[in-house]
């Protein structure tokens, strides 16, 4: 999911979207796609909005198969707006401000683990100065997710689903976070194992700097 303003991120998006400012001299979307290609996926699959044409260009070079323009739109709109919400199978959904080594092997397994259920979060241990919903479960379905209630895990942004089970079991919404509270009424939110891989997430410009002297330190 790469079609975020990034307004918190202002001056430096002033004149391109967040997926596109610099980090560790590439575009900070960078970061995840290309472990995605080096994967050799059947399908990767890009939403954009400010500054769609450009970013589109830039994805489909770097080897990106769809692109769908959510401009305007919520985070979720995809799932019941496009292509994708006939697709009967795991999605694996990243945002494009989380830098984070993926290991879908792991992820994979955990989503066996769990009888691949409808969605699931990928959690991590909460890093300081990074905001995220706290998670608690039982049993690992998820009872609540909030930004107040403190826990030892909260979400990653990391999630795998399957789009046509949503659309079946939900009403139409635009925004993760109305996804995940129907899911919960009917127990079918559930949280991974915690996420021990390394993690961050980009939300202003002192944690794209922070960013960059972790990953140069790594």
């Amino acid at each position: 999911m790469a079609a975020g303003r990034g307004l918190r991120m202002m001056p430096l998006t002033s004149h391109t979207s967040k997926a596109m400012i610099q980090f560790n001299n590439a575009m900070l979307i960078a970061n995840s796609l290309k472990q995605l290609v080096k994967l050799n996926l059947e399908t990767i699959s890009i939403t954009v909005g400010y500054k769609g044409a450009e970013l589109a260009e830039y994805a489909i070079k770097e080897g990106v198969h769809n692109v769908f323009n959510t401009n305007g739109k919520g985070n979720s709109w995809w799932i019941y707006h496009t292509l994708l919400k006939q697709l009967d199978e795991p999605v694996l959904v990243l945002t494009c401000d989380n830098i984070v080594e993926i290991d879908l092997e792991w992820i994979s397994q955990q989503y066996q683990q769990f009888n691949e259920p409808t969605c699931m979060l990928i959690p991590v241990k909460p890093v300081k100065g990074i905001e995220g919903d706290f998670i608690q479960h039982q049993n690992h379905k998820i009872t609540t997710l909030s930004r107040t209630e403190t826990t030892s895990i909260y979400g990653s942004g990391i999630q795998i689903l399957n789009p046509k089970k949503i659309n079946g079991m939900t009403e139409a919404v635009e925004n993760f976070y109305d996804v995940w509270q129907q899911l919960m009424s009917k127990e079918l939110l559930v949280a991974s194992e915690t996420y021990t891989k390394t993690w961050y997430s980009v939300n202003t410009e002192a944690q794209l700097q922070m960013a960059e002297k972790l990953y140069t330190n790594r």
